[in-house]
């Protein structure tokens, strides 16, 4: 059998008020950058079933929506539960340079990896410039 003291537990217990419980988990963690002409998110959600996991877009707006379970049955005996459990959910709002028609997931070692690619009309362009006679182009008023 597990045994253990605890004297933070209050601390413990208002901690949980701000970050989440296990009938309200914390915030899903995220990093997000441009590595070129692609826009990179990863969530961290280890111990997740992939299947559980939910990514949608409507409009501007991802939603990623993951839950993780406890192991359930009449054989299992809970000795401790410290680890954050039921739903997750996290929405990012992206701007309109990103293409999200696209949108490519996946999921490995318990890290949610989204990648959008930048939208052509987003990428810089080369303009032609176009010169009469001197250079300067007359305006006629």
């Amino acid at each position: 059998m597990l045994m253990r003291t605890d004297p933070f537990r209050e601390i413990d217990r208002i901690a949980e008020q701000f970050f989440g419980t296990t009938n309200r988990p914390a915030v899903m963690h995220m990093d997000a950058y441009r590595d070129g002409d692609y826009f990179y998110a990863a969530f961290d959600l280890p111990g997740v079933d992939p299947e559980s996991i939910d990514c949608t877009v409507q409009r501007n707006v991802l939603t990623v929506r993951a839950e993780r379970r406890r192991p359930s049955g009449d054989s299992v005996e809970l000795v401790a539960a410290e680890r954050p459990m039921g739903v997750f959910h996290r929405q990012l709002f992206l701007g309109d340079t990103l293409d999200t028609d696209k949108l490519e997931a996946g999921y490995e070692n318990g890290v949610l990896t989204l990648r959008i690619p930048v939208a052509e009309r987003a990428k810089p362009r080369k303009v032609a410039i176009s010169a009469t006679g001197n250079g300067r182009k007359q305006i006629n008023a």
